[in-house]
């Protein structure tokens, strides 16, 4: 996580995160080739869901609700700041059991639309209520 901190602060400080695209941009055009791409590259570990093995979750998502022990939703688009740098960072370098993927895999744009379905899918899901 240090390091992810470290490469943060350092595109920051070269002013390289001024041309990233912007994960709010809600574009429906973009927001829609996003939610295309995650189906697509995404859905199979991340999304919510059974697996076709039985288990109550897919492995990226049960990774994730492992980590985060109810801090955060484990399942991708009910999650809220998931910033096109932070997926970036995730989708090239891996973690844990995630695979890196190379830019003929998924490109930076479409990391980017990716970042704008989840930013929306999380806004449209309902919030549970306060107590």
């Amino acid at each position: 996580m240090k390091r992810l901190a470290l490469v943060l602060a350092g595109l920051t400080a070269l002013g390289g995160l001024a041309a990233v695209a912007s994960a709010d941009d809600g574009d429906p055009a973009t927001v829609a080739r996003g939610k295309s791409v995650f189906q697509h590259t995404c859905a199979p570990c991340h999304a919510a869901g059974p697996g076709i093995d039985g288990s109550p979750m897919l492995p990226g998502t049960a990774a994730l609700a492992a980590k985060y022990q109810g801090k955060v939703p484990p399942v991708l688009e009910e999650r809220g700041g998931l910033t096109v740098e932070l997926l970036r960072y995730f989708v090239r370098h891996g973690s844990g059991a995630m695979p890196m993927f190379r830019k003929t895999e998924i490109s930076d744009a479409e990391i980017a639309a990716v970042a704008a379905y989840l930013t929306a899918a999380s806004r449209a899901k309902p919030k549970p209520a306060s107590r």
